[in-house]
C-alpha cells in the first residue's frame, strides 16, 4: 500500500508530450487525448507516492506507473463507451457449412447463382398454355415429361401439355400449371377439370439474382441462413473466430454444486450462468474454478487467465475490506470505471489486467446476469461487428404496459424483473417474485427487465420501454 503524500497531485493533462519524451500513446490517448501513460522506469524513481485512487474522478497509481483517469458512478452508455476503448480482438477463419451452425459471418455473402436458376413448377401437374384451358373439360395432347435434374423439356404449342414435377423446368411456351388433382390423364391425353394457374410458376431469379447480397457480415448462422448460404452456392463461409472469455467467481464461501456444504458455504452458480451467456454471444467460455479471498491466489489466477481475450470476474468489486478484485485492480491493474448508475448491478468495474480487458461483475447473482445483458453483451456485439438485427442477441427492446406500479431508482437506470405476455395485441407486464438481487429464482420467474429512467417510477397502466429476454 502506498502512503499518501501531502504534496499536491501534479496535473498531467497540462504537460505537453514534448516535456515527456518517449511516452507510448495508449488507446485512450489515441481516441480522446485525455490522459498520458508514463513508462515504469521513469515513474518508479521520479513520481511521489499517492493514494491508490482519488474520490470521484482521478489518477490511479499502480506498481510502475500512472494509469488513466478512473471514472466513478457512470451511466450505462458511458460504461459501454469506455469499455469499447478496449475491444475484443477480431480474427476470422474459413469453415464448412457442416460446422457453421451458431457461428457469426465475418464477411457478407452474395449469391453465386440466380434463385431459382430457371423457371420451374411449384406443383406436380401439367404445364399448359392458359388460353387452352378456358372451358372445363378441355382435352390436350401430352408431349412429354419434365423432371427435376433431367433434360430441358420440349417446347409446347397450342393444344398440348407437358407432365411436370415440382421444381422441374418449365417447357418453353407454357405459361401456367394445372395441378394433377384437377386432371384426368392417360399416356397420350389429359382432360383439364380445374384452373390453369400462372402463380404456380416460379420465375428465374425471383428470390435472388447473381451478385445479390443476402447475408450481411455479423449474421448469426441459423439453420435457415446456412440453407440460404448453400442455396447461393457457398460450401464454406468466413466466420469470426470465437474469442476466448475467461470466467472467474471469487469468495471463500463458494463451493461447486453437487458437493456437501459446510457451515457458511453456498453453491457457486454465477460462473455457470455467465458461461452460458458468453456462449450465446458467439464466444468460447473458459470457466475457472472459484478463487478464494487471497490476493496472491487472485493475482496468480488472473495472470493465468490473461492469455484469454477477456476476463469476467464475479464478486469482490464493492466497497468491503474483502472485495479483492477491486483492490487488486486498483493497486496492480488499470481501471477505466468503477460503479454504474444502475439498479440492480451498481458496483461493476472495467479495466485491463496485463493488457486483457476485465469486467468485474457483482457477486449477487441477479446483478451479475443483468450487468452482462446490458453491458457485456453490447460490448461483445460492437467489438466484433455483429449485425444489429441478424447478429447474436440476448433480448429485444419492446414497449410494455404495466399492470401494476413498479418503483424506479433515484439517479439510476432501473431494471426490475417483469413477466411479459401478449394479450389482445398488446404486451403487458407484471411481477411475480420479490426483486432482491440475490433471488436467482426471479430471473426464471420473469422474462423481461424494465428500462425505467433515473428518478422515474412506473405507474400502473403506463407504457414503458423494457427488454424482453430471449
Amino acid at each position: 500500500m502506498r502512503v499518501a503524500s501531502t504534496k499536491p497531485l501534479p496535473s498531467l493533462q497540462t504537460r505537453s508530450r514534448k516535456e515527456l519524451p518517449n511516452i507510448p500513446r495508449p488507446l485512450h490517448d489515441q481516441q480522446r487525448n485525455t490522459w498520458l501513460q508514463l513508462p515504469a522506469k521513469q515513474t518508479q524513481s521520479a513520481l511521489p507516492q499517492y493514494p491508490a485512487r482519488t474520490q470521484e474522478v482521478g489518477i490511479t497509481l499502480q506498481r510502475g506507473g500512472v494509469w488513466p483517469t478512473m471514472e466513478k458512478g457512470v451511466p450505462l452508455e458511458r460504461a459501454i463507451e469506455l469499455a469499447l476503448q478496449y475491444p475484443l480482438p477480431k480474427h476470422t477463419e474459413i469453415i464448412s457449412l457442416d460446422a457453421a451452425r451458431g457461428r457469426i459471418l465475418a464477411s457478407a455473402l452474395v449469391s453465386k447463382v440466380d434463385d431459382p436458376r430457371f423457371d420451374n413448377s411449384a406443383m406436380d401437374g401439367f404445364a399448359v398454355i392458359s388460353s387452352d384451358c378456358q372451358r372445363p373439360g378441355a382435352e390436350l395432347t401430352i408431349i412429354g415429361t419434365s423432371q427435376t435434374g433431367g433434360e430441358t423439356p420440349s417446347s409446347i404449342n397450342s393444344g398440348q401439355a407437358c407432365r411436370i414435377m415440382t421444381g422441374a423446368p418449365l417447357p418453353e411456351g407454357a405459361d401456367a400449371i394445372v395441378m394433377v388433382e384437377d386432371t384426368e390423364a392417360n399416356q397420350e391425353q389429359v382432360i383439364i377439370n380445374g384452373p390453369a394457374r400462372t402463380g404456380y410458376i416460379r420465375r428465374r431469379a425471383e428470390n435472388l439474382s447473381i451478385g445479390q447480397e443476402a447475408l450481411p457480415a455479423g449474421t448469426l448462422l441459423s439453420s435457415a441462413s446456412i440453407a440460404l448460404a448453400g442455396t447461393m452456392g457457398h460450401g464454406e463461409v468466413e466466420v469470426i473466430r470465437k474469442p476466448r472469455i475467461a470466467i472467474l467467481s471469487t469468495g471463500d464461501e463458494l463451493v461447486q454444486p453437487g458437493t456437501e456444504l459446510e457451515p457458511g458455504q453456498i453453491y457457486e452458480s454465477n460462473s455457470h450462468a455467465l458461461a452460458s451467456l458468453v456462449e450465446s454471444m458467439g464466444c468460447e467460455a473458459v470457466r475457472h474454478e472459484s478463487a478464494n479471498d487471497s490476493m496472491d491466489e487472485l493475482r496468480t489466477t488472473l495472470d493465468s487467465l490473461s492469455t484469454c481475450d477477456a476476463i469476467l470476474t464475479s464478486g469482490g468489486v464493492s466497497m468491503g475490506e474483502w472485495d479483492l478484485v477491486r483492490k487488486i485492480m486498483e493497486e496492480e491493474g488499470n481501471i477505466s470505471f468503477w460503479r454504474m448508475k444502475l439498479r440492480p448491478g451498481g458496483p461493476p468495474l472495467f479495466g485491463t489486467w496485463k493488457g486483457t480487458p476485465l469486467f468485474g461483475l457483482p457477486g449477487n447473482p441477479v446483478s451479475s446476469l443483468v450487468v452482462f445483458h446490458v453491458l457485456v453483451a453490447p460490448w461483445v456485439a460492437k467489438s466484433l461487428g455483429y449485425h444489429e438485427e441478424m447478429g447474436p442477441r440476448l433480448s429485444h427492446k419492446v414497449s410494455v404496459k404495466l399492470e401494476e406500479g413498479i418503483s424506479g431508482a433515484p439517479g439510476k437506470l432501473c431494471l426490475r424483473r417483469i413477466q411479459i405476455r401478449s394479450e389482445n395485441g398488446q404486451l403487458l407486464a407484471t411481477t411475480h417474485t420479490h426483486q432482491g438481487s440475490g433471488n436467482m429464482h426471479s430471473m426464471v420467474a420473469h422474462n423481461g427487465l424494465t428500462l425505467l429512467p433515473p428518478d422515474t417510477d412506473g405507474e400502473a397502466g403506463k407504457v414503458i420501454d423494457a427488454l424482453w429476454l430471449l
